[in-house]
């Protein structure tokens, strides 16, 4: 019977053969391309490239993302409440006290940032402030902490990376085909260019339907792990119910960021169609309050 334990380890077990799948992937195009074109030297640059311009993003990704929501630093005194329910969570997940934000709009959402647990960052809405209950905040707040405690930012930042590679290998390929002609059809290179030029096209799509497909795992994962810290999955539940009630809208929404948050910032445009799902940062909210649910039916949190 599925559990708490058993969801959570299949999401890590998932999220790790996605990330392998990705590496399979970069293999296979660099190595398209390097026989469509005769240039293995692609490879390499798009990897040094990429990997310089990740790696910076991923050192100043709290900053950004902080900047970027209009999130504003709150200290104890201003809100003792928020405070005292993620020093009761950190206490229990083991996890020092986070920085705390507040975003000013009505909608309820909140998101976790930061390169590790010793630098993260979480940022609520005064709308989740405003309109969840204690066990619902305490919910939410969990999920974020989860993210912590679970290195999604530095999954995140691996798979930016590997989505990186890909498009600047395929740009890259693209411009050279336009620009700088092929040796290879004199010899007979005209069906491997043909292949390339296909995946060169193709590939950008396939290595973001990965990172979201990562990135809904994770979701899942933080839900189990969320309900694992509170003991309580009917609390997260709940509040993922009036999230999918709640039809405000989130001013500084940004797509760059819309994966970090707890639910999609940009209400209305969720589908749930199966050709739809493939493009969402986010599970649908109904398949999460399902499972959450399941797992309070189950049985199997600790005593």
């Amino acid at each position: 019977m599925a559990n708490l334990y058993t969801h959570k380890d299949s999401n890590i077990r998932k999220t790790w053969l996605l990330l392998a799948v990705f590496f399979v992937f970069i293999i296979a195009i660099g190595w398209i391309f390097a026989q469509a074109y005769g240039s293995p030297e692609i490879l390499y640059i798009a990897v040094g490239i990429s990997l310089v311009m990740n790696i910076l993003s991923y050192w100043y990704s709290d900053k950004v993302a902080i900047a970027m929501s209009g999130a504003k630093p709150v200290s104890r005194e201003e809100n003792q409440y928020l405070y005292r329910i993620v020093e009761n969570l950190c206490i229990t997940a083991g996890l020092p006290v986070p920085k705390l934000y507040i975003i000013q709009s009505p909608q309820i959402n909140a998101f976790a940032t930061g390169r590790n647990p010793q630098n993260a960052a979480i940022a609520v809405t005064t709308g989740s402030l405003e309109k969840l209950a204690n066990e619902e905040l305490e919910g939410v707040l969990a999920h974020e902490l989860s993210h912590i405690g679970n290195r999604d930012i530095l999954v995140s930042t691996v798979v930016v990376i590997l989505a990186g590679v890909i498009s600047i290998l395929a740009d890259m390929f693209l411009r050279m085909s336009m620009f700088g002609g092929s040796d290879r059809e004199s010899r007979g290179g005209a069906i491997a260019l043909i292949i390339g030029l296909v995946a060169a096209i193709l590939a950008p799509i396939a290595a973001m339907l990965i990172q979201l497909a990562v990135s809904r795992k994770r979701e899942y994962l933080a839900d189990a792990s969320g309900a694992l810290l509170t003991r309580y999955p009917e609390g997260l539940a709940n509040a993922l119910e009036k999230i999918s009630q709640d039809g405000t809208r989130l001013k500084h929404a940004h797509n760059a960021t819309a994966h970090m948050y707890i639910s999609n910032p940009f209400k209305g445009k969720e589908g749930y169609s199966w050709f739809a799902r493939l493009f969402m940062t986010h599970p649908p909210l109904s398949d999460r309050i399902r499972v959450l649910r399941q797992m309070e039916s189950s049985g199997a949190l600790p005593e």
